[in-house]
């Protein structure tokens, strides 16, 4: 087994627990770690520009990186919405008044972001977007409701696409707003408890009476643009880094079907081989296009989006079959007080099946695969 499921991976994992348990002041959460990580420079190794207190890296040298941190199971990151999507698209777009403003406090780990894209009639399809924000001078009363908002619990500031002209459709008449998460009563979050018991994702309420933003990217109007190139900048190097995770839980799995005897049937076993080459397969398409332009591999994000969340699926439902009977149980008894107690692989599981719908539900990629890269005919919208 390669990338990440090792002997000598396990070890150099074991090491890094160690050295996280002695820096990091016990109970520390995962604002605590963003900031250990701002203050040694680890914060926008990708940013086209320094000087905001972040090192610069090439790309392989963010790649390299970004899989050391996954191999070395370091923590799991709550800034990197603010570091790989926001920042890069300030640099693109914001003016060096919001650059200078923005970007040193996300290199520091000192604010946290979230994205305000998808909505309850809007998931997948941005451009049906209803979130709409009124100018009142220097600012915008927003209102409306985004959904599946990852980590809006904890996030300092949401960027948020709205629409600015009344009686536009589609992609015309949106803005990319910078809306604060701390106004009481005019921002409201609502978390969505999900199969894990785990409450990630969540709803967001602004109350247009009171929800205010200040800083608009780019032009008003503009946003469908600004909007579509943050999209951009979520290919390449963040999945290479997911991949060695996918390729330790796919070891885990292994285990389990070993222990069980499950290995034993040579169906399982071809199921494992045939998980394994696939994700061999998904690396190389990701070094493939790493790095490359819209032009240079069009719909690349949206064939790797394919790739791994029906893989990381069918891996959920191989890790509950090679467990048998017992993958229905818990690892310890149920509370109605606390969310249930579930293993690793039973989360693996659960949380699985929001793999084909977040970031871009299967079928909106499929759409774009067909329009954007085969030329077939548009598909009908109202």
């Amino acid at each position: 087994m390669e990338f990440g499921t090792g002997a000598r991976d396990e070890a150099f994992r074991a090491e890094a627990r160690a050295w996280l348990a002695e820096h990091l002041p016990a109970g520390a959460g995962r604002r605590e770690w963003e900031r250990e990580l701002g203050a040694a420079g680890w914060i926008g190794l990708g940013w086209s520009e320094d000087g905001y207190g972040n090192r610069t890296a090439s790309l392989t040298q963010q790649v390299a990186w970004a899989e050391e941190y996954a191999r070395a199971d370091a923590p799991a990151r709550s800034g990197h919405i603010g570091e790989k999507l926001l920042a890069p698209t300030l640099i693109a777009h914001g003016t060096p008044e919001q650059k200078a403003r923005f970007l040193p406090p996300v290199a520091r780990g000192e604010e946290l972001w979230c994205q305000g894209y998808s909505e309850p009639g809007a998931g997948s399809d941005l451009a049906g977007v209803r979130t709409a924000a009124v100018r009142e001078g220097d600012t915008y009363r927003v209102t409306g409701q985004k959904s599946w908002t990852s980590l809006a619990h904890e996030a300092d500031w949401c960027f948020v696409l709205a629409r600015t002209r009344p009686g536009s459709v589609r992609h015309h008449g949106l803005s990319f707003l910078l809306v604060p998460m701390d106004q009481p009563g005019r921002v409201e979050v609502r978390p969505i408890r999900q199969l894990t018991g785990t409450s990630e994702f969540n709803e967001v309420f602004f109350d247009g009476a009171e929800a205010r933003a200040e800083h608009l990217v780019g032009a008003e109007g503009d946003g469908w643009r600004v909007a579509m190139s943050l999209l951009g900048f979520e290919r390449g190097v963040s999945t290479l880094a997911q991949q060695i995770g996918f390729a330790r839980e796919l070891g885990t799995v292994i285990r389990a079907a070993v222990a069980t005897g499950a290995a034993d049937d040579p169906v399982v076993r071809d199921r494992l081989v045939d998980q394994w080459a696939q994700l061999r397969a998904m690396r190389w398409n990701a070094l493939r296009t790493l790095g490359s332009s819209d032009a240079e591999a069009p719909g690349a994000p949206s064939v790797a989006k394919l790739l791994w969340g029906r893989w990381h699926q069918r891996l959920g439902e191989l890790a509950m079959e090679v467990r048998g009977a017992g993958a229905a149980v818990g690892p310890a008894d149920w509370s109605p007080e606390e969310p249930y107690p579930i293993d690793e692989l039973q989360h693996l599981f659960l949380f699985g099946r929001a793999d084909t719908i977040y970031g871009g539900s299967d079928e909106i990629q499929r759409t774009i695969i067909a329009e954007r890269v085969l030329g077939l005919p548009k598909e009908p919208r109202g």
